[in-house]
């Protein structure tokens, strides 16, 4: 089996974590600048086997869409057009902000630590790797 990556898609940064090979645990991988992403990931492809692409998608209480997708959508054309051969899939990542933070202040991390901001957007991606791992 391959690995499954999740990306927690930001303006400035981007939250990635991946799967083991036999898809079962989740795990932070890095933050990257969000500029340098699809270069990190041409890297990142030509070392591991990645058979799926899991992109947040940030949506509103009621359901519809946040005014960050309009940054994501350019993104996942980018994307598409850069490995054609791997699936996207969304996976909403209402809350997974918060429960970052919270895994965070759990895990015992000192408040100067929680404020790592590059921290929390990985922490983002493996909450939302672990949430489709669950639910499939």
């Amino acid at each position: 089996m391959a690995r499954i990556l999740a990306i927690d898609y930001g303006k400035v940064r981007t939250g990635l974590a991946v799967t083991d090979e036999l898809q079962i645990i989740a795990s932070g991988l890095t933050t990257v600048k969000t500029k340098e992403l699809i270069t990190f990931l041409k890297d990142y492809l030509s070392k591991e086997d990645v058979e799926l692409f899991l992109v947040g998608e940030p949506k509103q209480m009621d359901n519809t869409p946040s005014e960050s997708e309009a940054l994501i959508i350019p993104f996942l054309v980018t994307l598409e057009k850069a490995f054609p051969n791997i699936p996207i899939k969304r996976v909403d990542e209402r809350f997974t902000s918060k429960m970052a933070v919270r895994t965070l202040i759990d895990s015992g991390l000192k408040k100067k630590q929680r404020q790592n901001k590059a921290l929390l957007d990985e922490v983002s991606a493996t909450i939302i790797l672990q949430s489709y791992l669950y639910n499939q």
